[in-house]
């Protein structure tokens, strides 16, 4: 008989590619279900993309393997992006390397740093992709609590006294996912100073800085971040193109070197064209977001008028693609909650606690709806 890995015995099924299974048994039985749970951008990017991946079509060099680290065209325009928004310098050449999405890099990074053991800095709640990968490299969780009093970010005092000396890696996420708290510098040179004193690679995935906020930050505009930390970021959100998986990280050439290693024996290259659409994208003026984000304002307060029909709490300066709402306190379960929502109402919406056990008593709404259809929630209640 043949057995897997042992690894596997630590690793679940990803929540969504399970619980849309659901959904779309649902939807073929004829249920008019309304997905508020994933953050799958359903604008369209923009025609000058489209036109751009058109063309690169008849290219000569179109539909041969492609380079490992990208096009160098892509890297300078990722330079360029960083320099344009976040005004930091980045060498194209050796402080950036384009990935296929960006979760493939949290995948890449873990390889590249991590030995069985290990410990990792992981927030609850956050995205579970960080916790799913560090089992399956063999190093070990080591989660730290976001909660609502201390306004979703880490609490430093109570970090200084645990045993960090095991701990290799931190994962943070700014603007956060999934509460929608933004960054500052302020944090980020805490979360550096955090690094640097206990030896711990601060790693800031940062693919919401566009949506729906007027004060992008990086964890690289802090002084001297680049001998402790590097960034991920990506295309999917900021350029409605989730579907092309277009990503980068970004950091001090020793850093980039080592997932560039692991990166090499695991692709062969992102596909020409898509590179030269994430090109144009990466060229777009702040009106994209500007125009884009005017949508986005338009669903989240009808999003909020949903969230408080349920009886929520809903932090309404909170930027990015989702709405992070506390339930009323006689709930006791989210899963419970949204799955009932689910059943009587044709909504779905997505269960705090996937998250991390800090997400209990939460739900998020994903801005990714018309507004009709959120209308039409509202009118189900």
């Amino acid at each position: 008989m043949i057995t897997t890995a042992n690894r596997l015995n630590t690793a679940q099924e990803y929540y969504f590619s399970k619980k849309l299974k659901e959904v779309r048994q649902l939807i073929a039985d004829g249920k008019p279900i309304i997905n508020m749970g994933i953050g799958s951008p359903d604008l369209l990017p923009s025609p000058k993309v489209i036109e751009a991946i058109q063309k690169a079509m008849f290219d000569e060099k179109a539909h041969e393997y492609q380079s490992y680290q990208g096009l160098p065209e892509l890297r300078k325009e990722m330079a360029n992006f960083y320099q344009s928004h976040f005004k930091i310098g980045l060498d194209f050449n050796s402080e950036i390397l384009p990935l296929i999405g960006s979760k493939e890099g949290i995948m890449h990074i873990s390889m590249a740093f991590l030995n069985e053991g290990d410990e990792v800095l992981i927030p609850n709640p956050g995205y579970p992709t960080y916790a799913a990968v560090t089992e399956l490299v063999q190093a070990k969780t080591v989660y730290y609590d976001l909660k609502d009093k201390t306004n979703w970010q880490p609490d430093f005092e109570k970090l200084e006294q645990q045993d960090l000396s095991k701990v290799k890696l931190m994962w943070v996420s700014y603007p956060h996912m999934p509460t929608g708290v933004n960054g500052s510098l302020e944090l980020f040179e805490k979360l550096i100073a955090f690094g640097k004193k206990h030896k711990i690679l601060i790693v800031n995935d940062n693919p919401y800085s566009f949506v729906l906020n007027e004060n992008p930050t990086s964890i690289l505009q802090v002084k001297d971040a680049k001998d402790i930390a590097i960034e991920l970021n990506s295309l999917s959100k900021t350029y409605n193109i989730s579907g092309w998986r277009v990503g980068m990280v970004l950091g001090n050439p020793n850093f980039i070197e080592a997932i560039l290693k692991v990166k090499s024996n695991m692709d062969s290259g992102m596909f020409y064209g898509i590179q030269k659409g994430a090109i144009e994208a990466l060229k777009l003026d702040k009106t994209w977001f500007e125009t884009q984000n005017k949508v986005y304002k338009k669903r989240k307060d009808l999003v909020i008028q949903l969230a408080e029909k349920l009886g929520c709490e809903v932090v309404k300066n909170s930027v990015g693609l989702f709405v992070w709402a506390k339930l009323p306190s006689r709930i006791k379960s989210s899963e419970i909650f949204i799955d009932k929502i689910l059943m009587e109402k044709n909504i779905f919406i997505t269960p705090g606690t996937i998250f991390g056990s800090n997400g209990n008593g939460y739900i998020r709404f994903s801005l990714c709806v018309t507004e009709d259809k959120i209308k039409e929630a509202i009118a189900r209640f």
